[in-house]
Order: C-alpha cells, then structure tokens, then sequence
C-alpha cells in the first residue's frame, strides 16, 4: 500500500463534474451549454428546464460537488497529504478551462483529475478527457505554460465506493414495513446510454453486448446483493435497470426502463422495492426528479412500498478511496510495484485509456453517470 502521506510527482487534484444551474436565470443558458451540437430534441429540452424548475432552478450537484471537496480537503489534512484541491465544471461555472487557467497561475505543473463517473463510456470517460485536451489547447493559445495532467482510473469497484452503497440499502430495506422487508426486490439503477455506445464501452476486448459499462454495473450490483446477505441473511433479488433516457425515440437505448421495471414487478407479486441508484455519485437532479419524483409517483400508484437508497456523496469512506488512488496513482508514476485496491470479479481498472476504448458516436451519446442532459 502506497504511503498514505505522499503524492509526490503531482501538486494538485482537480475535481471534475458535470455542472448544473444555480437559479432559475441559469437553466436555458445552462441546457443550452450541455446540448450544443448533440441533436437533443427542443421537446427533451423544455420538459428537464421544468424539472429543475420544479426544484426552483437549482441544481443540487454544485452544493454536493462543494461537499465533496470539503470532504477531501478533510481527509487529507488528517492524513498528512499535501495536496490542494480545486474543481471545474464542463458546463457551467466554475468552468474547466478557467479552473485549470487558476492552477497554472498557481503553479500546478502536474495535475491528477477526479472525474465524478464511476464506469467506463463515452459521456462518462473519454467525454471529459476530450474536455481536458480542449482546455489545455485554449490555454496554450493564450501562451501559458501547460501542466501535465492525468485522470485518476475507474472506481467503481473500490470498497470506499461500494461499501457506502451497501449501506444504504441495508438502511432502505430497514425502513420498509417489516412484512415486506424479506421479500424486497433491489433495483439497481444507472444512466441508459444508447446500446451502440454501451457496446463499444471499455477497452476493445471488453466491446460487445453492453461493453465494459454493463458489466461493471452488473459486478457491482452483485457486490452489493450478496454484502447484503451476508448482513441480513435473505437472498434478495435483483436486477440492473436504467433511467434518464433522453435520445432521440429512434435510437435504441439500454433498457429496461426503472418506472417500467417497478410496473413489471408488481405485476409479478413482488412486495416491495428498494431502489438504489449505483451508477450515480450523488444526488442530483437524475435521482431526484426521475426517483425520488417520478419512480416514487409510480410506485404510490401502484400501492408497492419503494424506498431509495442513497447515493455515495460526500461519505468519508469514499473521500478516503480518492486518497487511496490518488497516492496509488502518484505510487505508479514514481515507478514503484502497488497492488491496487479493487473488489469483485473484475479487478483494478487500466490508468491509461487503450487506444480504442470508449469511442465516440454519431450522434454522440447524451450521458452517463452523472453525465447527462441535466444534472
């Protein structure tokens, strides 16, 4: 294990997002950032500008983002590692270009990024990677020096992710009425992607049906099932199932759909539902409108108990995995032998995207994970 304490090669960690309005002005200007040259339909656009309406035209992944960095800083300071932390958005402020922009000005000669997606695909990796060459192109056209960066790899399968998700189911089942407890089923959602893009997701050898980014939510989903009966004793079942669609109707996306899972559930008898949201870093705007809105009115009309898990968030746990691959990262660069830390069937994730992996479409793929026509 890398010392928890050293960096060394790297002299700051850039947290990159999605962004998201902070008042009801910023949601047109906002939508209109995200959709620039993606071919989302003008219907798609006005019926997310009434969903962040609905929550008075804010987006809540700013105020988790900023929850995340304390957590970070927190976690850092109280483990010795010297490591500022600064944040940047693809599209809205604080903006990427301008953050990177502040860390040359800083000083910062050679970055790690944090992307906030877990899994492998186009919106949820190569996407920010393009944003990151962009960005460095505008700064060297304004004649600054460019920093070295690089993105920390995949996380999806690191216990301090993992292990926060099993937790909230376990607190969700709780919370269901003890006659339907035992007979719950879990539901595990993520961001639909067009099946194109899910098939040519991950490395090479890993395309085909669902790519890398079915398999990866599948290992967790059943990380997670059977963590959960190691600690309860029943045997849920399961199933991964989509949200948030928001391409074009002819394009075939992953199914199936959560509101269309929960109508087919309780067609089958099932008791209860407990929905847990693991393609998702925190919660905003995908979970609470398309789960806590829609899947719960779904759900109450069909009388099927339904609670919904939390997402990882700001979970120390989780602050302490970034530290974790932040110095196993800086471990590698300095040449040393790590065994890097990753549960489940399919091991630690590559640092250097392969050439090939996750290309991009046409038309390019809306999002995933917190990637996404809102956020």
């Amino acid at each position: 294990m890398p010392d928890a304490r050293d960096a060394s090669l790297y002299d700051a960690l850039l947290l990159l997002s999605f962004g998201g309005p902070e008042g009801p002005d910023d949601v047109v200007p906002f939508l209109e950032n995200v959709t620039r040259g993606r071919g989302i339909p003008k219907e798609r656009l006005k019926e997310v500008g009434q969903h962040y309406f609905l929550f008075g035209g804010v987006s809540p992944i700013n105020d988790q983002n900023r929850a995340l960095l304390d957590a970070l800083r927190k976690d850092f300071a109280d483990h010795g590692l010297d490591l500022p932390v600064y944040w940047g958005n693809r599209n809205w402020a604080p903006y990427l270009t301008d953050t990177l922009r502040e860390m040359v000005r800083d000083g910062r000669r050679r970055v790690l990024v944090l992307a906030t997606s877990a899994y492998a695909s186009y919106s949820g990796c190569r996407q920010y990677r393009e944003n990151l060459a962009d960005a460095l192109a505008a700064l060297e056209a304004e004649g600054l020096e460019l920093p070295k960066v690089d993105k920390l790899r995949h996380y999806f399968n690191h216990p301090g992710f993992l292990e926060p998700m099993v937790d909230g189911v376990l607190r969700s089942l709780a919370e269901l009425p003890e006659d339907v407890r035992d007979g719950a089923h879990l539901a595990f959602s993520t961001h639909s992607i067009p099946t194109a893009s899910a098939d040519t997701s991950g490395p090479v050898e890993e395309h085909g049906d669902g790519g890398a980014y079915v398999k990866q939510h599948l290992d967790v989903a059943q990380q997670i099932a059977d963590a959960v009966r190691e600690r309860t004793g029943v045997d849920h079942p399961w199933q991964l199932v989509y949200q948030s669609r928001s391409g074009a109707p002819h394009i075939p996306w992953l199914e199936p759909d959560i509101c269309d899972h929960l109508d087919e559930r309780h067609a089958a008898g099932v008791p209860a539902v407990v929905i847990a949201p693991i393609g998702f870093v925190s919660d905003h705007m995908e979970v609470l409108y398309d789960l806590d809105t829609e899947a719960k009115a779904r759900a109450e009309e069909l009388g099927l108990p339904m609670r919904r898990s939390a997402t990882v968030g700001a979970d120390p746990r989780f602050a302490a995995a970034i530290r974790e691959l932040v110095t196993e990262r800086a471990a590698v660069e300095r040449g040393q032998d790590v065994t890097p830390c990753a549960l489940g069937a399919l091991g630690a994730s590559h640092n250097l995207c392969p050439v090939g992996c996750c290309p991009a479409r046409a038309p390019r793929p809306a999002a995933a994970g917190a990637d996404s026509t809102y956020a």
